[in-house]
């Protein structure tokens, strides 16, 4: 039994931190400049991401390539910019954190 309850905080543990790192990766990649997790900055928050794409099952690779070439008109008219700086996997990585935001 406590190996279970061990084995269940370790896992715990695990996700928090990579719940963690990616809030650190997105500060580092700079998307914090314009994204908040519950609110509104100059594009949207995270969690409203979360809620538009919920059920679109090519939500990842959609905005993936969202964040690395930018694009205008989902969101409004203010554009967001492209990320070259920001490799395939980190992108598809703060996508996939994006996402689990709700």
């Amino acid at each position: 039994m406590k190996l279970a309850s061990i084995l269940a905080a370790a896992a715990l543990a695990c996700a928090s931190a990579g719940a963690y790192a990616n809030a650190d990766l997105a500060k580092q990649k700079n998307c914090t400049a314009c994204h908040a997790i519950d609110k509104k900055l100059v594009g949207p928050a995270y969690k409203d991401v979360a809620a538009k794409y919920a059920s679109d099952k090519e939500a990842v690779g959609k905005l993936t390539k969202k964040v690395r070439e930018g694009g205008t008109g989902v969101w409004g008219q203010i554009p967001m910019p492209a990320n070259p700086q920001v490799t395939a996997a980190e992108a598809e990585t703060l996508v996939k954190w994006v996402l689990e935001q709700k």
